[in-house]
């Protein structure tokens, strides 16, 4: 059976998941950015959809780092 590095396995995917929420934040402020041009939401509900997309991002990202550092 071939030896298998736990820890480099995790870190790469640990590394995706911050890659897709970092893909997905972008995206999802794209879709904000459109509403607002469209009319559907007001400058300032943009402003703070997309603030509140960052947070939450950040808030997920430093609970995966929290697991990643206590699986190691």
């Amino acid at each position: 059976m071939a030896d298998f590095d736990f820890g480099e396995g995790l870190r790469k995917v640990f590394l995706a998941g911050v890659g897709a929420l970092a893909t997905t934040v972008e995206k999802g402020q794209e879709i904000v950015d459109d509403l607002v041009k469209k009319g559907e939401l007001t400058v300032e509900q943009g402003k703070a959809l997309n603030t509140e997309l960052k947070r939450k991002a950040e808030e997920v990202k430093e609970e995966h780092e929290a697991k990643a550092d206590q699986a190691e």
